[in-house]
């Protein structure tokens, strides 16, 4: 086993940790590893072993640190998300450092899952686009749902937020994304009706 297959164990394990499951008792975050990992391939066809073993790393161990650990307002949401990323991207690094993952790596591994280069760093943006894209297709219902208090304003202003951290490349796949009707409605009026 080669140092970047140990440490796809490694970081796997870790997920399966995750108290969180889906409906067919799988681990929540391992099964979100594998959405990311897979948007990752379709945008990044040649993407290298690295970049896929960040992928996995996208939400690593994130029920350690609740969102409501913090204050439940706008400033304590980005102080989580901010100690969220330290946090991820330490652990990552630590991780692939024990699989004897070379420390460059190791440490290019943690800049990508911290968000450091969002739109200059091409790990990063790529990670990014997988993530939101996981999020559009296979997360935004529940979303919509769990937060059915949120007036359209706020909602619309969530999915134009998501809609600017991706790519154009990952902003096609968006497009092609087959959303429930209300979603659908909800996306082509917070991208300006390109959807």
């Amino acid at each position: 086993m080669d140092c970047y297959q140990l440490a796809r164990s490694l970081v796997d394990t870790a997920h399966s940790a995750d108290p969180k499951r889906t409906a067919d008792d799988h681990p929540a975050e391992l099964i979100y590893a594998a959405r990311v990992e897979a948007w990752v391939t379709r945008l990044v066809p040649e993407a290298a072993p690295l970049l896929r073993l960040a992928a996995r790393c996208q939400h690593l161990e994130r029920w350690a640190l609740p969102r409501d650990s913090f204050p439940q307002d706008k400033p304590g949401y980005h102080a989580w998300r901010k100690a969220l990323y330290v946090k991820q991207a330490e652990r990552a690094r630590a991780l692939l450092l024990q699989a004897g993952v070379a420390e460059a790596e190791a440490a290019e591994v943690a800049t990508w899952v911290s968000k450091v280069g969002l739109k200059t760093n091409p790990g990063t943006q790529a990670l990014e686009d997988a993530a939101c894209l996981v999020f559009l297709e296979n997360e935004i219902a529940a979303f919509a749902e769990q937060h059915s208090e949120y007036p359209r304003e706020k909602f619309i202003g969530i999915l134009q937020r998501t809609w600017n951290k991706m790519s154009p490349p990952a902003q096609q796949a968006a497009l092609a994304l087959e959303l429930p009707l209300a979603i659908a409605a909800l996306v082509r009026e917070a991208v300006g009706g390109t959807v």
